[in-house]
């Protein structure tokens, strides 16, 4: 990932059109839920069994691809604005979850395991 060029642009981007007055972690935040579901809209009513080769197909493909896009814009302008390194919350969430998912408990299943 080339994380600080694409902030750069970003950060280019916003201050281009003056749009940072609008960027508060509250708007941000709104901003990504409605990207996200934005591109949950693309799959609705896909059947879960037919989701990957929904997602192959080229047209709904490039639509996916412009949704994950806006999604992608809108956590890393969060993150910039708050100042949170988002590889390195990633990296400690990971870890969290693997203590909360262990292998013998998780493996295969969809359901948190008990405790």
């Amino acid at each position: 990932m080339e994380t600080p060029s694409l902030v750069e642009e970003l950060r280019h981007f916003v201050a281009e059109r003056d749009w940072s007055q609008f960027h508060d972690p509250k708007n941000l935040a709104m901003l990504l839920a409605s990207e996200a579901g934005e591109l949950l809209a693309e799959y609705r009513w896909v059947p879960s069994d037919k989701a990957d080769e929904f997602s192959r197909n080229p047209d709904a493909r490039q639509r996916i691809a412009n949704e994950i896009g806006d999604v992608g814009i809108a956590l890393f302008l969060l993150c910039d604005r708050t100042g949170i390194d988002l590889q390195t919350a990633m990296r400690e969430k990971l870890a969290r979850n693997g203590q909360r998912y262990p292998v013998a408990h998780s493996k295969g299943r969809a359901t948190r395991p008990l405790g």
